[in-house]
């Protein structure tokens, strides 16, 4: 036995590795079998080459042993093992990885995708382990060697005992703390989830003997027996052949591995090559989760690296407006971090994410056109996020967004796209009205007014809605216009010099009535443009009363108010009786039926009543009389 110390730097490595870079002690077993992994790799790729090593590929296996009284775990290959030299450089030497040096001197076989980068994975069993021992016998070596060590303080080699090639590593489990119960490792069904999790496509059969309750088939009872089971699925979904997978299959992974109940609304299958290459299976839910609009939501896509799960939510690679979607991206050219937990910031993120954007947008599309009723469905569910695309980017997005949101259209009375609604335009305006809901909307006066007129209206009943017009400014050079806005005006010419005059030879009226509502309303005047209404609101300015009721909805709200006009019809009895008052110089009771007035086209909007009291004692009293 010849005992040997890390260098230095090797043990504040070894000291990193075990305390800062890994930060989920569970990923042990990841690298201990993606480095099998490529132990299988590398004797297979090298039978390519040497007609000696008679290898067959459905040979080659991984091995889990775990012995709940000696507290051991084992994970056991039959690949192309180590050498002496082998386990004194590769293991000896933190960061030195012999699968980069085997990629490097292998360079012009193509396919090689061996897993490992840098050296340093197999040093996280030390997170769970009090010591470590690696056996293995190289395919080019009759003898067997032992590679030791409990950590920092160093390690042992010495020839040992081994008839086959390959390695057998194992890890004696630290004891349990207050902090760490490392006794769950030894669960059958832990490390059937951790390798189900994290190594579930690794090409090479993963396998370990459970326990298993059997019926006997004489006395029907039921005994426990062990039975040998591969944990892992070996080919990914998303690189089988499109005509070799059902659309039962997609949805049973979805459902499966988004624990969702429902199968997605849509599945997208890209298979890219060039500049960077990469695998994505995405899904689009068919509802939203139920903290989707919360801060609590993580979105993300699962990112894998050569059949290994590096990420289960790899946020970099969805914008914030189509984090709904759910879904894999595999790649071999995304650079990782040290711990592969997770990416570094490189040009190949950003063109994944760039083409995946683009990917979904033309699906979105694609389904807009020819699966109306299920993009209604998405819509229903994630149209708000698209909205808040374009709102929160200030109109950034709108290009990119704006031909996937919908609006209820008053004359087709079902949800329109812009485009469509401007392809039956005849003028350069869209006009749309706010609200609650669209019964509310189909009351206000000026809603009647602009559909008698034969207007087509889009109804807005999202609280973001008028801001992501604003926010868009213009479709297609049409101008979008609120019909509650008093430059909405749809009589004729003659019809306005008529009513100019009514308003001028009623100045002084209208005056004092603005004067009574002091700063509720900017002024006061007579419309012709209501038929059986007697009154309503309309704003001037970028603020229109709903914009005013969100603004004012939001936490640290400053109290934003619409510049608002109030309208009379000067056709309703109303009028008669306020111009009756103010002839008679009646101003108390012209004061009462003014503030009514007020208060009853307040309601019509939606908007609250300052003083409710008041006006129910007033209308009561004016009723009474």
């Amino acid at each position: 036995m010849r005992k040997k110390e890390f260098k230095a730097e090797s043990k504040k490595l070894l000291d990193m590795m075990i305390n800062s870079i890994y930060t989920n002690r569970e990923i042990f077993l990841r690298e201990l079998i993606s480095n099998s992994s490529d132990a299988l790799d590398k004797l297979y790729y090298m039978s390519l080459t040497n007609t000696k090593l008679k290898v067959k590929k459905d040979d080659l296996e991984i091995k889990i042993e775990i012995d709940k009284e000696g507290r051991t775990i084992k994970i056991i290959d039959n690949g192309i093992g180590m050498a002496e030299s082998e386990l004194e450089n590769n293991l000896g030497t933190i960061a030195k990885s012999g699968s980069e040096l085997f990629k490097e001197e292998n360079d012009k076989q193509k396919d090689i995708e061996i897993i490992g980068q840098f050296g340093v994975g197999f040093y996280s069993s030390f997170m769970v382990s009090k010591k470590v021992s690696v056996l293995s016998r190289s395919i080019n070596d009759d003898k067997a060697y032992i590679w030791e060590s409990t950590g920092a303080s160093g390690y042992t080699i010495e020839e040992g005992k081994k008839d086959t090639n390959g390695t057998e590593i194992t890890l004696y489990l630290k004891d349990n703390d207050e902090n760490n119960n490392y006794d769950e490792f030894l669960e059958d069904y832990t490390i059937s989830r951790i390798v189900k999790k994290y190594s579930d496509y690794v090409k090479y059969p993963i396998k370990m003997d459970m326990k298993k309750e059997v019926e006997d088939k004489d006395t029907k009872e039921h005994k426990e027996a062990v039975e040998t089971e591969t944990l892992n699925s070996m080919i990914p979904i998303w690189k089988k052949k499109i005509k070799d997978v059902k659309e039962s299959d997609y949805n049973d992974f979805y459902t499966d591995k988004f624990y969702d109940y429902e199968k997605p609304l849509k599945v997208i299958k890209s298979e890219v090559e060039g500049l960077t290459s990469y695998d994505a299976l995405l899904f689009i839910p068919s509802h939203a989760p139920y903290n989707y609009y919360t801060k609590e939501y993580e979105k993300g896509l699962m990112l894998y690296s050569k059949g290994v799960m590096i990420m289960d939510k790899c946020a970099e690679l969805l914008p914030d407006y189509f984090s709904f979607v759910k879904g894999i991206v595999d790649s071999l050219d995304i650079e990782l971090n040290i711990s592969r937990e997770t990416m570094q910031q490189d040009r190949q993120v950003k063109l994944i994410a760039k083409s995946l954007e683009t990917k979904i947008k033309k699906e979105l599309e694609t389904m807009l056109k020819d699966d109306r009723e299920n993009y209604e469905k998405f819509y229903e569910a994630f149209g708000e996020q698209l909205k808040y695309g374009i709102y929160s980017s200030y109109g950034m997005n709108k290009e990119l967004l704006q031909d996937l949101l919908l609006f209820y259209s008053s004359k087709e009375e079902k949800l329109v796209t812009l485009k469509e609604y401007v392809s039956r335009l005849e003028g350069d305006t869209i006009y749309y009205a706010s609200g609650e809901s669209i019964d509310k909307i189909k009351m206000l006066p000026n809603t009647s007014e602009a559909i008698n007129k034969g207007y087509e209206v889009l109804y807005l009943t999202n609280y973001l809605d008028e801001f992501v017009l604003k926010t868009i400014g213009t479709y297609q050079d049409k101008k979008f216009m609120n019909i509650s806005d008093t430059n909405f005006d749809t009589t004729t010419d003659e019809e306005k010099e008529e009513l100019k005059k009514t308003n001028e030879e009623n100045k002084d009226m209208l005056t004092t009535l603005q004067e009574f509502l002091k700063d509720n309303v900017k002024e006061v005047r007579f419309t012709n443009r209501l038929k059986e209404h007697p009154v309503c609101l309309t704003t001037e300015g970028e603020v229109s009363i709903e914009m005013e009721k969100v603004l004012n909805a939001m936490p640290n709200g400053e109290n934003v108010k619409a510049s608002k006009i109030m309208e009379i019809n000067e056709n309703h009895p109303i009028s008669k009786k306020l111009k009756e008052l103010y002839k008679n110089n009646d101003k108390e009771t012209l004061e009462k039926y003014t503030k009514i007035l007020y208060s009853n086209a307040r309601l019509i909007e939606g908007l609250s009543i300052e003083n409710p009291t008041e006006i129910s004692n007033l209308m009561c009293e004016i009723m009474s009389k």
